[in-house]
């Protein structure tokens, strides 16, 4: 075989690791890693309005919840329901930041789409949470006035 064909051997020597610098550190052990994770949550909770919102009002629906009585079941669904929206918030944050690093101050209309797509993400999570703690907590809510009239 001609010495321009064959395939160079590689050694181990000469793969040069990546520089990996701040966030693209690859998190050495468990606790780093939610080292980051938390530093994400405070970022969002910090710079995004509407986070805090989904926040203080799943807190509140909570409260609600244990107000109520409701089942281990019922409370367990809505603090699902909860933490998708609080996760679809996180996720849309993300993307918005990843749009903006790319477009820089320009505007496209592909970059209005993906924000606009997961901003939608967020509001049909948010709208099937209301609809799920309603459907929930309505009965007993309901039962607690009648019995107060009475």
């Amino acid at each position: 075989m001609p010495q321009e064909l064959s395939t160079p051997s590689i050694n181990c020597s000469d793969v040069v690791k990546p520089n990996r610098d701040l966030s693209w550190r690859i998190a050495p052990n468990l606790l780093i890693s939610f080292k980051y994770a938390w530093a994400g949550l405070r970022y969002a909770f910090v710079t995004q309005r509407n986070f805090r919102i989904h926040v203080v009002i799943g807190t509140g629906a909570m409260a609600i919840c244990v107000f109520l009585h409701l089942q281990p079941v019922e409370m367990a669904v809505i603090g699902l329901t909860i933490g998708l929206v609080l996760a679809m918030e996180l996720l849309n944050t993300a993307i918005e930041s990843v749009v903006d690093l790319t477009v820089k101050q320009s505007y496209h209309e592909l970059a209005k789409i993906a924000k606009d797509c997961a901003a939608g993400a967020v509001l049909i999570s948010a709208l099937v949470s209301v609809l799920v703690a309603t459907s929930l907590m309505l009965p007993p809510l309901v039962a607690l006035i009648q019995s107060a009239l009475r």
